[in-house]
């Protein structure tokens, strides 16, 4: 960890998969922090730039993501780890975070990926 390539504000990407379709879930943000507790805990943690906080995914929802293996790349500026991933990736309820597929203009296709699950509900607030 040392010796990967952080962004000014001490971040690098991390790229998400399904360990086991090899589907791109999502892409996050982590800190040596963040890595440091997803190594302890198995568990995928981030940095939430919005928010300015850590978080676990799936503390709200449950879909939690449990690691499998992880890489660096040859620049040791990205991550890429393999998960399990419970449930789906996407606060928007769908399985992957790029469901959103475009034409070759750039312009947005429809969506022909169904939700696993619905975000009203599995986000409400109580």
């Amino acid at each position: 960890m040392e010796n990967f390539k952080y962004n000014s504000d001490g971040l690098i990407p991390a790229i998400v998969q399904d360990s086991t379709s090899k589907r791109v879930l999502m892409m996050a943000w982590m800190n040596v922090h963040s890595i440091q507790t997803t190594i302890q805990t198995g568990l995928m943690h981030y940095w939430s730039r919005s928010r300015q906080k850590y978080w676990l995914k799936g503390e709200t929802s449950g879909h939690t993501q449990r690691v499998i293996s992880w890489h660096v790349d040859c620049d040791q500026d990205t991550l890429l780890f393999e998960v399990e991933q419970v449930g789906g990736a996407c606060h928007t309820g769908h399985q992957s975070c790029f469901f959103q597929e475009l034409d070759s203009s750039g312009a947005l296709l429809d969506v022909k990926e169904t939700r696993v699950f619905d975000p009203k509900e599995t986000y409400a607030k109580p």
